[in-house]
């Protein structure tokens, strides 16, 4: 099993930043890719950004890309999202995923999920 504990979410004007974390911890060896979603009520869980934590290009949702950053600290095993200019469509739960398979986009292939963290953007 793996545990995961996302933080770092709150109340931010538009244009302000956030940095997620997401700290793992059980057989995360066996579940190598590391995702994040978010997902707004009445909507699917939409796709962000994925990792491995042995490295690979990271794919990112293309309304984020340029102000999201997704990295990795190994020995911590946690992986954190660096969100700049936020704006108020950025608001949604942002949890964070892992997967024991293809580095996806899918929330299918993700075997373990965190509790979320609220992210709220104000215009």
């Amino acid at each position: 099993q793996v545990q995961l504990v996302e933080s770092g979410g709150g109340l931010v004007q538009a244009g302000g930043s956030l940095r997620l974390s997401c700290a793992a911890s059980g057989r995360t060896a066996s579940y190598p890719v590391m995702g994040w979603f978010r997902q707004v009520p009445g909507k699917e869980r939409e796709f962000v950004a994925a990792t491995r934590w042995g490295g690979e290009a990271t794919p990112y949702l293309s309304s984020v890309k340029g102000r999201f950053t997704m990295s990795r600290d190994n020995a911590k095993k946690t992986v954190y999202l660096q969100m700049n200019n936020l704006k108020p469509e950025d608001t949604a739960v942002y949890y964070c995923a892992a997967s024991n398979g293809l580095l996806s986009r899918s929330s299918s292939f993700y075997n373990y999920w965190g509790q979320g963290t609220q992210v709220t953007v104000s215009s």
